[in-house]
């Protein structure tokens, strides 16, 4: 398909309404959300709803003291040399009171423009399915115009907010997919997922109650593999019908995937996508670390992102990989955001980007289930990033004169988390690279008789304890450990191996809690082959100041572990493992391992 950065030569978005669920198609919109439409009329006098009375909520304003968009220091858009060392954010880190700006989110902010209100009168009421109007403004120009200026089919994208990606997926497969029952329904009408080889495995447990059958695509360092063995082709090629209907639909991490940090190059973007068009496949890319793109992992300038057709006005913006909707001149994306990553987890806040067409069906799937985020965390985003609307506006924004953080502050915000958690990963890969080999040295007779002086020599060797590759973006590095290189390995298999280094670390002076590779698994035959020889490593949620010490006490349990040379020692630390699950005491919070979205 062909086509400029003129919007005239983009095609019309495609009808993809052969794939909504029956439930979706049959939808309506809700009769008592479209007579809010009349509330906004400039001095309506209102007996219609059932709206309670403003007046009587217990919040008179609500208010934070919050940080300056500059507060952390970016680190450089080109690949170069790993970025320096940031005192300034180490200071940060260590300083009780950070320069921080005081907002404010008042009761009535006299502002009569629904679309830019920011109070709790306004944002407490039951209010509009799409999300707050000036919250909702707000994201959908910062999609269409800044992160994705580019988006080839007329009219461009619509967004929809919602309370994170997790509900978000749950929306979308509820439209897209009908409920499938082995038992009940014909196996021919049975719906499939296609996803990575190793996924985040959340997205996949919110899919296969509805019956979907999971279809993993094989992987490589840069993500889904569009073509050869167990490539996207091979697996749509050579589908075993007897197991279901071919996959309409795929989930998809394309930035720092969770769990194995692979970001997808805009070639195998093409190709992936190219291969959707022809197979009918509606590609869902949760992108929750899509700001988290790491330019000093990058070999060379090849593994950078091309110039756009179009600038979304920053320099920032401009140097990341493009989403896939960069490339859907069909419409065939939906898109998830959130500002788990950018704000906070607790925020449950996030939004959809897709054609109008698949929107609008979303928007009434919302309409009776979430209606809308919470009114609290909305109105705190809104007022942090606009800011005041008017000069009598009592309201606070985010930036130090008290206006908003605007979409230059929100850019800037964004530079800085990268700059913090690019410079996390460099620590954590530099002592992962550092200590990936255990180190012998020893004597050989054999050599005595050709040596001078048996001082001078000595015999060194290395032996590969683990490999990994410097993540291109997101959060996490992905391990991979080579079980046959431990001194058991001809007498106990790698599985039990591998789930005593598990426990193992948990052990002094260790201490350390990974998320082993079977967490990640989605279906037993990956889980049983491979996912045991793999680790995910979260280098963004320890103190900055404890990264290399952490990571060290990971390889230096390692390397101890691989000096292990007795089965009895290997089988004391399963059975002691076996003891703490049959208690309760190990299981306990490993759902936090997965990485919500």
């Amino acid at each position: 398909m062909s086509y400029t950065s003129d919007p005239t030569s983009f095609p019309e978005p495609v009808d993809l309404s052969h794939h909504l669920s029956r439930s979706t198609r049959a939808r309506q919109a809700s009769k008592m959300k479209s007579f809010y439409k009349y509330f906004s009329i400039p001095g309506i006098s209102q007996l219609g709803g059932g709206l309670p009375n403003d007046k009587y909520f217990p919040y008179d304003t609500l208010e934070a003291k919050v940080a300056h968009p500059n507060r952390w220091k970016p680190t450089p858009n080109k690949p170069i040399d790993p970025p320096p060392s940031d005192p300034l954010t180490a200071e940060a880190n260590r300083r009780d009171d950070p320069p921080a700006a005081h907002l404010v989110v008042p009761h009535d902010s006299g502002v009569q423009d629904p679309s830019r209100i920011i109070d709790l009168k306004s944002a407490l009421q039951y209010g509009t399915v799409q999300g707050y109007p000036s919250l909702y403004a707000f994201i959908r120009q910062f999609t269409r115009e800044n992160m994705h200026p580019i988006v080839p089919y007329k009219g461009g994208p619509d967004v929809i907010l919602t309370c994170g990606s997790t509900d978000g997926f749950s929306k979308t497969l509820q439209a897209f997919s009908n409920e499938w029952a082995e038992g009940h329904d014909p196996v021919e009408e049975r719906p499939g997922l296609l996803c990575e080889q190793y996924c985040y495995m959340n997205a996949i447990q919110t899919a296969a109650p509805r019956g979907f059958n999971i279809a993993p695509v094989a992987i490589d360092d840069e993500g889904m593999v569009a073509k050869g063995p167990g490539g996207l082709e091979d697996v749509l090629d050579n589908w075993d019908f007897s197991k279901g209907r071919r996959p309409h639909l795929m989930y998809t991490i394309t930035i720092g995937q969770n769990p194995t940090s692979g970001t997808l190059s805009v070639a195998r973007r093409t190709e992936i996508y190219a291969l959707c068009v022809k197979y009918d496949i509606l590609i869902v890319e949760d992108d929750p670390y899509w700001y988290l793109q790491f330019p000093s992992s990058a070999p060379s300038a090849a593994a950078a992102a091309p110039k756009p057709l179009k600038s979304s006005g920053f320099e920032f913006l401009d140097s990341l990989i493009p989403s896939y909707l960069s490339f859907d001149y069909q419409g065939r994306v939906i898109r998830l955001d959130t500002f788990s990553k950018t704000v906070a987890p607790g925020c449950r806040l996030g939004w959809i980007t897709a054609q109008p067409a698949l929107v609008e069906r979303l928007l009434r799937v919302t309409e009776t289930s979430t209606q809308q985020p919470s009114g609290f965390v909305q109105s705190m985003i809104a007022e942090l990033l606009m800011g005041p609307q008017s000069s009598t506006d009592p309201g606070r924004g985010g930036a130090a004169d008290g206006s908003g953080w605007k979409v230059d502050g929100w850019v800037r915000w964004l530079e800085g988390l990268r700059g913090n958690y690019e410079r996390r990963m460099c620590t954590m890969c530099d002592v992962l690279d550092a200590n990936k080999h255990l180190v012998k040295a020893g004597r050989r007779k054999s050599f005595d008789e050709i040596a001078d002086n048996e001082d001078e020599w000595a015999v060194v060797e290395k032996t590969i304890i683990y490999d990994f590759v410097r993540p291109l973006g997101g959060m996490f590095v992905w391990v991979r450990f080579d079980f046959s290189s431990h001194p058991l390995a001809k007498q106990v298999p790698p599985q039990r191996l591998s789930q005593a280094l598990w426990v193992f670390w948990r052990t002094k002076p260790y201490l350390v809690l990974v998320a082993p590779g079977n967490l990640f698994a989605p279906n037993a035959e990956i889980k049983n082959i491979d996912a045991f020889n793999c680790a995910r490593l979260c280098f963004a949620a320890c103190p900055v100041d404890e990264v290399k010490s952490i990571t060290k006490r990971f390889t230096d349990g390692a390397q101890a572990f691989w000096r292990i040379r007795t089965v009895e020692k290997i089988n004391k630390l399963l059975d002691e493992d076996e003891d703490a699950q049959a208690s309760g005491g190990v299981d306990a919070g490993l759902a936090l391992l997965n990485g919500m979205c």
